[in-house]
């Protein structure tokens, strides 16, 4: 019985394999891309993290394939469990928006922790110093020593150097 299944089980540790390289080689660029620029190692391990998981919902997806289960079956199932998340989501959009903030912030920013930055908003303008970046905020620290947390999403579209 054991021998019909020895297809799935070596594409299985084969895909296992893979799953280990990716992440090694994922976690490598993001590192050297981090020292390379700058960033901090708080970021660096928040980058990695969120590239784990991805790689790990992709290894899921792939190892169901490999076990037999139908792409009909799959895309009936994900569009359930996407519906249930996106409603999720749309009830917590910032939460979302601010992490892809965050990773565009990670890999695209011109801006670093101890950089001057101005806040540009017509109500309260802001001149301050980039202090953290976190995934979900930043941490700025304006001349006259006050904190402000702001959500990455508006930091992204506000800011200026």
């Amino acid at each position: 019985m054991l021998e019909v299944y020895i297809p799935q089980i070596i594409a299985s540790v084969i895909a296992l394999l893979l799953l280990w390289a990716s992440k090694y080689l994922v976690h490598k660029l993001i590192i050297k891309y981090g020292r390379l620029f700058q960033k901090s190692e708080i970021r660096r391990r928040q980058i990695r993290q969120i590239c784990s998981i991805l790689l790990n919902i992709l290894f899921l997806f792939i190892l169901a394939i490999i076990w037999g289960l139908e792409p009909r079956n799959l895309v009936i199932g994900l569009s359930s469990v996407f519906a249930v998340i996106w409603v999720a989501f749309f009830a917590q959009w910032s939460i979302l928006s601010n992490v892809t903030a965050g990773i565009i912030m990670y890999f695209s920013a011109p801006f670093r922790i101890g950089d001057h930055i101005r806040i540009i908003d017509k109500d309260i303008p802001i001149q301050a110093i980039i202090e953290n970046i976190h995934t979900f905020y930043t941490h700025i620290r304006t001349d006259e020593g006050e904190l402000i947390v702001i959500p990455n999403s508006l930091f992204l579209q506000k800011w200026s150097l």
